[in-house]
């Protein structure tokens, strides 16, 4: 088995990377080969298994040097953030939209049929509507980022009807929680409350406490991402683009979650300064249903204290995706 993970040195990639040669099997068969495409990839562990290949998605010939051996499974995870992209179209264009479609490209040449896994965005919704939503919700991206997420879905699914490449596509959410560190992302404040109160540093959330938006831990995202890999292209039909199911969280929500855990007097260390365009963005999600997604085995953390638990303590015990267990007092807000 022949794996390629791009944006290995990433948030998602380094904790997929690690899932994967721990479990050192995918789709029932042993890795010899996992290939990390990045820029920079450093602080890996030595394993005879992992192949380096520093560079950009958006060099061809790089690519096509990665898949001369032949590729199993491909994990598309890099992407230029959606702020970023925003300020940099040029950028954004190149490695969201050019670069994604270069790889479709070359892996629809390979003689076996390959396994990609994408890692589209709830971006490409736009403006979320009011009220509930569910999978079949329209999309209409406002921010250049989604409207490249969205292109690569449809041109995914496109190869996937002609039986060109098996492409599985899921809409991340927002996923803790990130590095506090420069990331390009407009929805960084997700996480970098989180950091601020488990470290007890003072923190001003430039949105409200009654703003909602959809959460999800990288734990549970890489248990996704590994379980749509391991599905059988039979069950599948022809759906190729999941909305992840979500966790459906305020502010204050989550908040309570952080005190339960880190203690009552640290709420004093939060304060706010809502920024109107970003909760337009970001804090006015609707309830979301995903009886498709989860039918195929997909889920969320299961409950604010739980995410908590999963995108804060690296200790704390991987939930095996399928079996979230919930509990009286969750807050999960997930419609079945």
């Amino acid at each position: 088995m022949r794996i390629l993970v791009t944006g290995a040195n990433g948030f998602i990639g380094r904790m997929l990377v690690e899932r994967l040669l721990k479990a050192g099997t995918l789709r029932g068969k042993p890795i010899s080969a996992l290939i990390l495409l990045d820029k920079e990839l450093n602080d890996f562990p030595e394993d005879n298994r992992l192949r380096r290949s520093p560079g950009s998605v958006s060099d061809a010939a790089l690519l096509r040097r990665i898949l001369a051996d032949g590729i199993d499974v491909v994990f598309h995870l890099v992407s230029i953030p959606g702020g970023a992209a925003e300020q940099h179209y040029a950028q954004g264009y190149e490695i969201n939209l050019q670069a994604s479609l270069e790889l479709l490209e070359q892996l629809r040449q390979q003689p076996a049929t390959p396994v990609l896994i994408y890692a589209s965005s709830v971006a490409v919704y736009g403006a979320t509507p009011a009220g509930r939503m569910d999978e079949s919700a329209n999309t209409h991206p406002e921010l250049s980022y989604g409207a490249h997420k969205r292109m690569v879905e449809i041109a995914l699914s496109d190869l996937a009807r002609r039986g060109e490449v098996d492409g599985r596509a899921v809409r991340l959410p927002g996923i803790v929680a990130r590095p506090r560190a420069p990331n390009g992302l407009r929805s960084a404040f997700m996480s970098d409350l989180l950091h601020a109160f488990a470290a007890g540093d003072s923190y001003c959330c430039p949105v409200s406490p009654q703003a909602r938006a959809w959460w999800m831990s990288a734990r549970c995202c890489v248990d996704n991402l590994l379980h749509v890999a391991e599905v059988d292209e039979a069950a599948l039909g022809e759906q190729r683009i999941w909305q992840l199911p979500v966790l459906h969280l305020s502010i204050t929500q989550v908040i309570d979650a952080l005190a339960a855990v880190y203690g009552e007097q640290r709420r004093e260390l939060i304060t706010f300064a809502p920024d109107e365009s970003l909760e337009a963005l970001f804090g006015r999600y609707p309830a979301m249903s995903t009886p498709k997604a989860r039918e195929l085995g997909l889920r969320h953390d299961g409950s604010a204290s739980a995410l908590v638990r999963n995108a804060l303590n690296p200790s704390s015990r991987t939930r095996r995706t399928g079996s979230v267990n919930y509990s009286a007092g969750d807050v999960a807000r997930e419609v079945n």
